[in-house]
């Protein structure tokens, strides 16, 4: 698991979790596993991109599914970092084997 210096806990944070790399922003004293993996997930992403690359593209690629499905929650789950984090998030294991620019056939 990420280290805890690197969990940061902000209790008016939104979302349960958030990757801002090299950093997990939590909104609870004690996040579980699945939810730091994920957010893990996102952090690779962002190692792969850069982490502004990562939020132009994530901004804009939630812009069109937002469109695309006239839903804020269907948008977020339909991004494509989201459905690798999602897809995998339960495999504590996954970035082991997790190869480079995976995110992409997500697409």
């Amino acid at each position: 698991m990420a280290r805890s210096r690197f969990i940061v806990r902000i209790s008016r944070l939104g979302p349960d979790g958030m990757a801002l790399f090299p950093f997990i922003l939590v909104r609870q004293p004690n996040p579980g596993p699945i939810l730091v993996n994920h957010e893990r997930i996102h952090l690779r992403q962002q190692a792969e991109l850069g982490v502004l690359p990562f939020y132009l593209w994530y901004l804009t690629e939630y812009l069109i599914r937002r469109i695309q499905y006239r839903d804020h929650y269907e948008a977020y789950r339909n991004i494509s970092f989201e459905r690798e984090a999602f897809a995998n998030e339960t495999n504590l294991t996954y970035l082991r084997s997790r190869r480079w620019w995976t995110f992409l056939s997500y697409v």
